[in-house]
């Protein structure tokens, strides 16, 4: 009699991972760019068009009226400029402000809104406002959600004075860090009143007007405040010089032609003139 032995079972095939949830994934890339985190993880540039309706978050007037981006855009009649500065009513952001408001009307002939940004309280940016009689509103971004949106959050923490012009349409028409006054020609450039810096623009600090090269040296600790005082004299002294010099010039051609005139009138009719 012939036994038949069971053949043993082959082993189970060990499980296989869970294959990742796409869905998941998506819904997180979608998230992202719903938040606008696409475009403000990294600096925006030029010629950039970006999501206004979530892009930078919720921010508010000096007034504390909540708004944000696109509402500014909304009520301007062909874009908004943003002027960031790092601190209310301090010498350069004071500079930088009167600046804006002393060219409003020109810089917004062409329909651009113009509003300040920084991190200051509602409370500050009041005071600073009125102070300075500023005939635009200023924006308090205390998380700096929109001055790091639009790439001039300092870090660790901080505000790089800059400025950011945006068209209706959302395309980025300026974006770039800068002095007081190089702020405002920036946005001179847009409109067509100052002409464009040979080799296109630059934020390079040896590119810039002095009075903002020496602010830009203050803050990153290069020249000391003492220095930065004593500069303007210098400056004046040395303009002094020159036109005094100038001015010895110009006596000088002129007691050159008068000895001329002399000399041919007594030629003329032989009686000497006096000199």
């Amino acid at each position: 009699m012939v036994e038949l032995r069971k053949r043993k079972e082959a082993p189970a095939p060990a499980a296989q991972p869970p294959a990742p949830k796409k869905a998941n994934s998506v819904k997180s890339s979608s998230s992202a760019q719903a938040n606008g985190s696409s475009v403000s993880s990294s600096k925006v540039a030029v010629g950039d068009s970006i999501a206004l309706d979530t892009f930078g978050g919720d921010i508010e007037t000096n007034d504390g009226e909540k708004t944000n981006l696109m509402k500014l855009v909304d009520h301007s009649q062909t874009g908004v400029v943003l002027f960031t500065y790092p601190k209310a009513s301090t010498p350069g952001c004071t500079t930088q402000a009167c600046l804006f408001r002393d060219g409003y009307t020109q810089l917004t002939a062409t329909g651009l809104s113009i509003y300040g940004l920084s991190t200051d309280s509602p409370k500050s940016n009041t005071t600073f406002k009125t102070k300075q009689n500023l005939p635009y509103a200023l924006l308090c971004d205390p998380a700096a959600s929109l001055i790091a949106a639009i790439g001039m959050k300092k870090a660790p923490k901080g505000t790089t004075r800059g400025v950011f012009v945006i068209n209706k349409e959302g395309k980025v028409l300026a974006a770039e860090a800068g002095g007081p006054a190089a702020t405002v020609e920036v946005v001179k450039r847009l409109i067509g009143d100052e002409p464009a810096p040979a080799g296109g623009a630059s934020t390079d600090i040896g590119d810039m007007p002095e009075s903002s090269k020496v602010e830009r040296e203050i803050e990153e600790g290069k020249t000391s405040a003492q220095e930065a005082e004593t500069a303007p004299a210098a400056e004046l002294e040395e303009t002094a010089v020159s036109n005094g010099g100038e001015k010895i010039e110009d006596g000088k051609a002129q007691a050159e032609v008068a000895a001329q005139v002399a000399d041919s009138a007594e030629k003329l009719d032989g009686t000497p003139v006096p000199a």
